[in-house]
């Protein structure tokens, strides 16, 4: 018998992510392959499933530097290793995909995992998908309103009659399997779009704020919006629901960390960022964005947690979700930032916010 996981009772969930990108190392010029990158994602999960933490998420991309196209097939191999971490995913690129396909993988993967399923749907910041499932960038908004009134309708009833314009029709189809839990948690995966904020609290659903970089005080509106448009919608408080996904890495030093990171933040850029404007990030850039008051979690454990409880009180969010492994990173290094994590971070943050709450 393995170690006994002591439960998390603060209400405040940690977590980490992957994309599992497949990118030179800067120092050696090597690149892993997918294989390679595979075994290491669920050797993370258990250990951040050994370690205590609470949900585990793996994004999807559909191109040659990126190892995970299918995360409900690899969430429901990680399942098979871990007894008690929630598998989500970072995001599912919803406007390219069949909803009702979509269901199906991820309700049997709730039964296979005894009930730890998540869905966080999103349109999608890489648009290679959008070609290869044959479908139009015009149709980039309606695509993603549509299916997601699909899926939402899906995970509510056994039977479905439906009809829209990106697929056929249902009449009275049936839906199975269906999940152990009443309804697969269904997360809208939102950038620094207000709109995207509203809608899903319009639907009701949980928000997952991607904060990767600046000042986090500029994603509060989207946040209040967020909470806004769902009581108007007539939704209790309780199910408005905020996750905020962020870029971190940590070791016993602040300086260290930086050391360490730096190489790899900026070959993660200068491999994505191509036609953005900090794709080229100096010392002194990169000095910037560790500092206190911006978003970028990399350095010491008491940094991280200050961070973290910077972001709670501008949004008061339920979960916090770290990306690790960025820009090749090497997995000796990944797994002792996620160890710090689940042992130095999440117990102080927990037990800061449950006592926050208590006074309250």
């Amino acid at each position: 018998m393995g170690k006994e996981i002591k439960l998390n009772d603060s209400g405040f969930e940690m977590g980490i992510y992957t994309f599992g990108e497949l990118l030179r190392d800067p120092y050696t010029g090597q690149i892993i392959n997918a294989k390679q990158r595979i075994n290491e994602i669920v050797e993370a999960a258990k250990l951040a499933d050994d370690a205590g933490l609470d949900v585990f998420g793996i994004g999807e991309h559909h191109r040659l530097d990126f190892a995970v196209s299918s995360p409900p097939v690899l969430l429901a191999a990680i399942a098979q290793v871990t007894r008690q971490i929630k598998l989500i995913s970072a995001t599912t690129i919803l406007s390219t995909a069949d909803p009702v396909r979509l269901f199906e993988d991820f309700a049997t993967l709730d039964i296979i995992s005894n009930g730890r399923a998540e869905i966080v749907a999103g349109r999608g910041a890489f648009l290679e998908s959008f070609a290869l499932f044959g479908y139009s960038l015009d149709d980039y908004d309606h695509l993603f309103a549509e299916k997601i009134d699909l899926l939402l309708k899906l995970n509510e009833n056994e039977h479905v009659t439906w009809k829209g314009q990106f697929r056929s029709e249902l009449k009275g189809a049936e839906i199975a399997p269906r999940p152990i839990q009443q309804g697969i948690p269904v997360w809208i995966g939102v950038g620094s779009s207000q709109e995207s904020a509203e809608r899903a609290g319009r639907l009701g659903q949980g928000l997952m704020l991607a904060v990767l970089g600046g000042d986090p005080g500029y994603f509060k509106p989207i946040v209040e919006a967020y909470r806004r448009e769902g009581l108007k919608a007539g939704h209790i408080p309780a199910k408005l629901k905020v996750a905020v996904g962020g870029h971190g890495y940590l070791s016993k030093t602040s300086q260290q960390a930086k050391k360490e990171f730096y190489p790899y933040y900026t070959n993660y850029f200068k491999s994505y960022m191509k036609n953005g404007m900090l794709h080229n990030i100096t010392e002194a850039d990169f000095e910037q964005m560790v500092s206190p008051n911006n978003s970028l979690f990399v350095g010491s454990p008491q940094e991280m947690i200050e961070k973290i409880l910077r972001q709670y009180e501008l949004f008061g969010h339920q979960r916090f979700l770290a990306q690790m492994d960025i820009g090749g990173v090497p997995f000796n290094q990944v797994a002792k930032s996620i160890e710090l994590f689940a042992t130095e971070v999440a117990p102080v943050v927990r037990k800061e916010i449950k006592k926050g709450c208590k006074k309250e």
